[in-house]
């Protein structure tokens, strides 16, 4: 049985940045600024780490209420007992990954510009459930990072998709109110709060801001 997922403060892991502290610690220092979501996102770690660390967050998030997703790799996200699972344009086709995992598990697709939100549109319905839109602006927390899509493909994203979009991608203090004007659902973030001497400060002051919109 899924359960509801706030996708507004969206933390993506990423292990140098954590390196200092730890990835664990740094996690739960930010969902008590008040992230809300959480992808753990490490491309080099070997199935039985990437297992490991999930099954930690996933001890350290369920009494939080705070949903936890795994980048690329179904099985481990289903094998640790995740939230769900956070596909890319290059990973295992959403289609099959929806069948392999059934209906109960958050399915999220990575899109980069406008034709291929246009293709998760045409998706069967239930297929995902949320998009990853970016990057919005040039970042540097990932080395194939496709072009920067700006703020007003992402707007189009957000209207013509139907689901609810998370925009990433070079998101801080300095561009988060652009991005929240476009209407997204929520913003996925990586040196914003992994980067900081603080994450527990940072998440707050990037968690206020979003508030603040919310009921402005």
């Amino acid at each position: 049985m899924r359960r509801p997922v706030d996708y507004s403060l969206y933390l993506i892991t990423d292990r140098h940045q954590c390196a200092a502290r730890g990835l664990v610690s740094t996690v739960a220092a930010a969902v008590d600024g008040g992230v809300t979501a959480v992808q753990l996102r490490d491309p080099q770690a070997k199935g039985r780490e990437l297992c490991e660390l999930a099954t930690a967050l996933v001890e350290l998030l369920t009494p939080y209420d705070v949903a936890l997703f795994v980048d690329d790799r179904l099985d481990v996200a289903l094998a640790a007992g995740c939230d769900g699972v956070h596909l890319g344009q290059d990973d295992l086709p959403v289609t099959a990954a929806r069948a392999l995992a059934g209906p109960d598990l958050v399915i999220g697709w990575s899109v980069t510009n406008l034709a291929e939100a246009a293709a998760a549109a045409r998706l069967p319905e239930g297929c995902i459930d949320y998009l990853g839109v970016g990057p919005v602006f040039p970042t540097g927390s990932k080395a194939d990072a496709a072009a920067p899509m700006g703020t007003t493909a992402l707007a189009q994203v957000v209207v013509g998709s139907g689901l609810p979009c998370v925009a990433i991608g070079g998101i801080g203090p300095e561009n988060l109110d652009s991005v929240l004007a476009t209407g997204v659902e929520g913003v996925a973030v990586i040196s914003a709060i992994c980067s900081d001497r603080d994450p527990e400060a940072a998440a707050r002051r990037l968690a206020g801001r979003i508030a603040g919109h919310a009921s402005s």
